[in-house]
């Protein structure tokens, strides 16, 4: 169950009673707003707050650069040619606040995107609830045996149910033994920030996490990307789509020119321009060592 009921009562208090407003809103941000989207087997994303929309990135274009963008004619081929010039800060003028509920290992990687800024839910303070991410089968994978930190071929069927059962039983006796350290009814229990070292990391958290569009965007790039470890890459792609929503001409441009599109090398770019002039080229003679030339024939061969 993603949503407690508290939550729940809340979007429905906050949803049932709009405000007016003279700032500038953006009807496909207004949708969502609130709205918690389920992400794995107890998480969550949803839009708390936001500030701004497309046109607020072309106004600030304009004040910034005034006559050098008189040639562009419309806002989204403003905003494509901004982010295709890495012309950052009129990007910043947006900003949005998620409130997420995540696995406290997605969680660790997820703060070293330090551009934000967060508010987590303190277990000095309060009691975790008894819910852990455990993956669905065919999300246990081996270890890589090309990449140190990701992950190979899915376990079979029997080996997977193993891991699964121990990932159950752990998660479940840590917090067993948690809830014993803390008992309060017939002793004096164990302070509650001594306790939570305990717990696993698979234990669900929460917090506030309020980022500017041009940052935001640096989170997407990478952990959005098909090789961003899974259960990191699902709560991307569900801000994808909702900043989709927000700001579409942006997010178009950022799809094209940063999602979709690749940075080359001084070296790669040398060897694309001789591949055109009909020479062949091979790791040999290309100037890379083994590992950037299987990265440059992968973006090739993509398509």
């Amino acid at each position: 169950m993603p949503l407690s009921p508290d939550h729940q009562a809340e979007i429905d208090a906050l949803r049932g009673s709009p405000a007016q407003t003279l700032r500038t809103v953006a009807p496909g941000m207004e949708k969502h707003l609130y709205t918690a989207q389920p992400v794995l087997d107890h998480g969550f994303v949803r839009v708390i707050d936001y500030m701004g929309d497309d046109a607020a990135i072309c106004q600030a274009a304009r004040v910034s650069y005034g006559k050098g963008t008189k040639s562009v004619t419309n806002d989204e081929g403003l905003i494509r040619y901004l982010m295709r010039h890495w012309h950052s800060t009129p990007f910043e003028m947006c900003e949005v606040k998620f409130h997420v509920k995540l696995p406290v290992f997605v969680a660790r990687q997820w703060i070293r995107h330090r551009t934000a800024n967060v508010n987590e839910y303190s277990a000095r303070y309060s009691i975790l609830d008894r819910e852990f991410y455990i993956p669905a089968p065919e999300h246990i994978n081996a270890q890589s045996e090309v990449n140190n930190q990701g992950r190979g071929a899915v376990l079979d069927g029997a080996e997977a149910a193993r891991v699964l059962e121990i990932l159950k039983a752990d998660s479940a006796r840590c917090y067993d033994n948690y809830e014993a350290m803390i008992a309060q009814d017939d002793q004096q229990g164990l302070a509650r920030e001594l306790a939570r070292m305990n717990l696993p990391a698979n234990i669900y958290t929460q917090w506030y996490w309020k980022v500017d569009l041009h940052n935001l965007f640096h989170f997407l790039r990478l952990r959005a990307d098909v090789h961003a470890q899974y259960e990191i890459r699902v709560y991307a792609e569900t801000i994808c789509d909702l900043v989709a929503d927000w700001v579409p001409f942006a997010y178009r441009a950022f799809a094209d020119y940063r999602m979709g599109g690749a940075q080359l090398s001084a070296t790669g770019l040398t060897c694309i321009r001789r591949m055109l002039k009909g020479e062949t080229v091979s790791q040999e003679n290309s100037g890379m060592s083994k590992g950037e030339w299987r990265e440059f024939e992968e973006l090739l061969s993509q398509g």
